[in-house]
Parts: structure tokens; sequence; C-alpha cells
């Protein structure tokens, strides 16, 4: 079949944030299944598309609000606000519905759409209803939207982020009903959809990339714990703040640790022993320093991608319970804790044991295998069902 995947940004040469490296590595399996996949969306400055010849580029965006200055942020307020849509689809309005026809069109016979998540799909729906589609939901949006509302301490900011929930959910809704098949990356965001019949869904396994990781090398520890994220999404803010507050007060003052990334003008306060390195070079280096990676999810939809990345490096890990949604096999040298007291204790037994020596890293290619090998099943099982009568 050729098939076009139609995102909000296209899959890129070198993906950093999660939905880059999920969006990547969905096209790559697809492609390993022997179907040819063309791209539709825009590139985000500074990047390149991983795959130039089989990519319709609708223009460069940048669609961080933490890139953009407060003209651009007011201007998509606004365009939110004339076409009755959530913030982060009207910013797809930057081209119009007769541009979407025309790259279609340009693209050649199509047998069906991927649509990508809920920004590019829900802009221009009424244009891509006319094909036969799947959708891929990286999270329950509507959800997330509730939650940051609910944290949000301005009641402007709440009132948007419950605005987005509403107008999110019927997007997400209606794309889900004008699809054939609808792929998650959590099981409980099936139910959530209200699409949890398997004639309706299959949630898909995620690894980093296609191609097996290397196995793991001896490494010299600098940090004792280390995370690494975009931490001005309110979602991963709210796991900082909570291991912030409520785990490194528990560890002993000699407990080093690094938190990389960006984090916005709004710097938390912290214990003199953690360090804000900011954005870092090479990530995986970062984490490699790091004796242990806490992955400190506490809310949020669909799979967490540095949990994925942290099991395939092989590396020692404390984990909440939703760090772990998506992940069908928990490696050995990983410690699940949600209470605080536990978390910290589980931390400081982990870098103890890695301080005397003990060798807690594990080979993480039977993890990535195990995950490409369901991956590639569910997207088979997914496409049959979503195009059998496309």
């Amino acid at each position: 079949m050729h098939l076009v995947f139609i995102s909000s940004l296209v899959p890129v040469t070198n993906p950093t944030s999660g939905y880059d490296i999920a969006n990547r590595v969905i096209v790559d399996a697809i492609r390993l299944l022997g179907h040819k996949v063309s791209v539709l969306g825009f590139l985000q400055p500074g990047q390149k598309p991983a795959h130039p010849g089989g990519t319709r580029l609708l223009g460069r965006l940048e669609v961080t609000n933490a890139r953009v200055g407060k003209l651009q942020k007011a201007l998509w307020l606004k365009d939110a606000f004339v076409h009755g849509e959530p913030v982060s689809v009207a910013k797809m309005h930057a081209v119009t519905a007769s541009d979407i026809r025309a790259a279609l069109a340009e693209l050649g016979p199509v047998d069906g759409l991927i649509l990508n998540s809920v920004q590019l799909p829900g802009a221009f729906k009424d244009v891509f209803a006319a094909y036969p589609s799947v959708f891929i939901a990286h999270n329950v949006e509507a959800d997330s939207a509730a939650d940051n509302a609910a944290n949000a301490a301005n009641p402007v900011t709440r009132f948007l982020f419950r605005r987005d929930s509403r107008l999110l959910a019927e997007l997400e809704n209606g794309l889900c009903a004008m699809s054939g098949h609808v792929f998650t990356l959590a099981e409980p965001d099936r139910a959530a959809l209200g699409v949890a019949g398997d004639d309706r869904s299959t949630v898909l396994p995620l690894v980093t990339s296609v191609t097996p990781p290397h196995s793991s090398s001896p490494r010299t520890p600098i940090y004792d714990a280390g995370m690494i994220g975009t931490w001005s999404w309110a979602a991963n803010r709210s796991g900082l703040d909570w291991f912030l507050e409520e785990i490194a007060p528990r560890l002993p003052g000699d407990f080093r640790i690094a938190i990389a990334g960006g984090i916005g003008s709004d710097l938390p306060g912290a214990p003199d022993n953690v360090a804000f390195l900011g954005r870092v070079p090479d990530a995986r280096a970062f984490v490699q320093s790091c004796r242990v990676v806490p992955l400190i999810s506490r809310t949020g939809t669909g799979v967490q991608l540095k949990t994925i990345e942290t099991f395939e490096m092989g590396l020692p890990s404390v984990a909440t319970a939703s760090a772990l949604r998506g992940i069908s096999a928990q490696p050995e040298n990983c410690a699940v804790a949600d209470d605080p007291e536990a978390f910290a204790r589980s931390l400081i037994e982990m870098v103890g044991r890695s301080r005397a020596g003990e060798p807690l890293d594990r080979d993480g290619r039977a993890f990535h295998a195990l995950q490409l090998d369901g991956l590639k099943t569910a997207l088979a099982h997914g496409l049959e069902r979503g195009f059998q009568h496309g």
C-alpha cells in the first residue's frame, strides 16, 4: 500500500523529543512491513527530514511555546478562538485546506492516510475525511490538558487548558470515529478514547530506533542520579517538582543529582546537591554518566520514551508506576515505587550497590527486540483492519 503519514512535524534525522522519536520509529517500522510511506507535515527549524525523498513539506514551523516570543503566542491564541480550536491545532493554519489538497495530489495515488496525533489531522479533518485512514493517538490529549488545568495556579492559564481539554475531546472523538482503526501507545488510552475493543484499536509497543542498541559497556559515573527532559512541558514539570520537593530532601547530602534539559525561566528550588545543567550536547552520554536514572512521571497519558530509552540502554532505574505505562516487560534492574519514602530508599540502596562496585547495568538488546517485534505485529494487525474496506 501507499500510505501518507500526516503529522504536524515530520520525522527527522536527529529526533530528540519523545514525539519526534515515536514518529521516526513508527514510519520506519511501517516501511519494514513493506509499505510505501510518504510523509506530509511541517519541519521544525534546525532539523532535517529523515526521508527527504519521501517527504512533502508544508513549510518550516516552530511549534514549541518556549521557543517563540509573546507576539507569536498571542497570534496563536487569537487563531485558536477564530477557528474554535485548541491552541496546538490552531498553529497548523500556517497553511490552508487548498494547500493540503494540492500536497496530497502531488504525492500521487494514495491507498490511505495515517493520521498522526491530533494537531494537523484535527486542523484539516474535513480534507482528510475523504480518504481511508487510521489514527495514531500518542496520548489522550484531552486528559493531558485537563491535568494541566488542574495543576495551573494562574486562573487564565487554567481557563485556557480547560477550553483546550473540551475541544481536544471533540477532535479526538471525531478522529477515532472516522478512522478505520486507532493505535495508542498505552493500554489505558484505548478505553479513555472509547475504542477499547480489539477490532477498533491496538497498542503499539515502542523502541527509540528500529536499529538494535549497542551492548552495554563499562561506565565511569559522574553523578549518582540524573534526569533529562523538556521540563517546560507541564506534565514533565509536575514530575520534576515532585522529585525535588518529595525525593531530593530525603537523600543524603553527598548524593549527587544532575538535571539536564531546558527548564524555562522558572527555575525550581532544590537542595545544594542538585545541579541544573541545561541542555547538554549528548543526551545518551549524559544518562550514561549517572549511576541510576529516576523515572519520575506522575501524570499524563501515552508512553514515556525516556523509560524505553533507559531500558534499551540497560541502565538501572527507579520508576513510578506512571513512568511504566505502555511497558509490558520490566527489566530486573528497575525498581518501582510511588511513595516518596520508598522511592528515595530504592535510590539510596541502588546507588550504594553501584558505589560498592556491583555491576547493575544489563544488556538492553533483549528488551529492544521484544518491543520491536511487538511494534511490527501490532502495526500489521491494525493496518490490515484499518484499510480492509479501503
